[in-house]
């Protein structure tokens, strides 16, 4: 370290500043050797003082202080430096954060193909946990939590892959305490046949196709289903009751590829594109009989990997570089369900 830098250091920790590192013992230049060798052995012996890295890792220097021979989170325990986001180290969890004039924005993510339940520490005190839904823009508080010092420990469950932002802008509150994620209650499951439609223009069956289960369109015997690719419209009814005034009702769709939009007595009530795969019926839902609508639409991997096994007079796409062969494996495509009306009582 050049005896210019280490002098610069060296003020800054006097001034309060922490710094985490070896002790340097020479100047990687030949500029002023060797004096600048010795002004760097001179400064260095200053601020490490009697660190050996062993017994002693840490030194007093001013109203600073110089830590040496440890990793970052031993030196921010040593500062009493909090974590800003703290879960256990094998929670699949990655995050982010942002300070703004209206509150505390941490943004969260399942790493994971699994449902996690996790507790993670916040950085934050004396603010009420709110849970942004980053899909559908809506917004709850949460209600599970516990502040302890500076740090907040909050419930949340999150789906496969599923992300979210716990907000802090409000006073904390001290009402009932609700469960932050109630567990769902199955309503039904809809098992009868589908009718699904295809579109002929895209090379899909003429007529409509009952389904009567749910399967990868990759696995139909249907070379015009096999290898579709475009959007294709599932049909069907159930019966329920209409959902009294603090229970919500779902449509979960399960495993879809690789989006789905939702229509309930004909009106449409949203569409999905990744993890938890569900909408909200709730305001379009009557009690008695209901139809369902779900548009899905796939990649057109297939269609180019079916296209790939004709002639070429034959194929109607076509891509400057086509990477798929007629051996290359087909993408899942469809819904696959189970398709299910749950219901939450919040």
């Amino acid at each position: 370290m050049r005896p210019e830098l280490l002098q610069k250091i060296s003020d800054l920790v006097a001034q309060g500043a922490t710094i985490l590192g070896p002790k340097p013992n020479r100047s990687p230049s030949l500029e002023g050797y060797p004096a600048a060798d010795q002004k760097v052995k001179q400064l260095a012996a200053e601020l490490w003082g009697n660190i050996n890295g062993t017994t002693v890792k840490s030194n007093k220097f001013g109203k600073g202080l110089v830590l040496s021979n440890m990793d970052m989170q031993a030196a921010l325990n040593t500062v009493n430096i909090l974590a800003d986001f703290k879960v256990k180290e094998t929670d699949p969890v990655l995050f982010i954060h942002r300070t703004t004039s209206e509150g505390e924005f941490y943004f969260i993510s399942n790493q994971s193909e699994k449902t996690i339940n996790i507790s993670p520490e916040f950085r934050v005190t004396g603010k009420q946990p709110e849970f942004w839904d980053p899909t559908t823009g809506k917004t709850r508080l949460l209600t599970e939590y516990t502040q302890y010092g500076a740090l907040t420990k909050v419930l949340l469950k999150l789906e496969s892959f599923q992300s979210a932002f716990i907000v802090f802008r409000k006073s904390a509150g001290s009402g009932t305490t609700s469960l932050n994620f109630p567990e769902p209650k199955l309503v039904q499951t809809l098992n009868s046949p589908w009718e699904v439609t295809f579109d002929p223009k895209m090379r899909g069956p003429e007529q409509p196709v009952i389904f009567s289960q749910l399967v990868d369109w990759t696995k139909r015997p249907e070379e015009s289903i096999k290898y579709y690719s475009g959007t294709a419209v599932y049909r069907n009814t159930f019966k329920v009751s209409k959902p009294a005034n603090t229970e919500q009702m779902y449509l979960n769709l399960g495993d879809v590829k690789v989006m789905a939009k939702v229509k309930i007595n004909g009106v449409y009530v949203g569409g999905v594109w990744t993890s938890p795969w569900k909408v909200n019926i709730t305001n379009y839902v009557k009690s008695g009989t209901n139809s369902v609508e779900i548009s899905v639409v796939n990649t057109w991997v297939n269609r180019l990997i079916g296209d790939s096994k004709l002639p070429v007079a034959q194929r109607k796409t076509w891509t400057s570089v086509n990477i798929y062969k007629p051996d290359s494996p087909l993408e899942p495509s469809g819904l696959r369900g189970p398709i299910t009306i749950s219901s939450i009582t919040y």
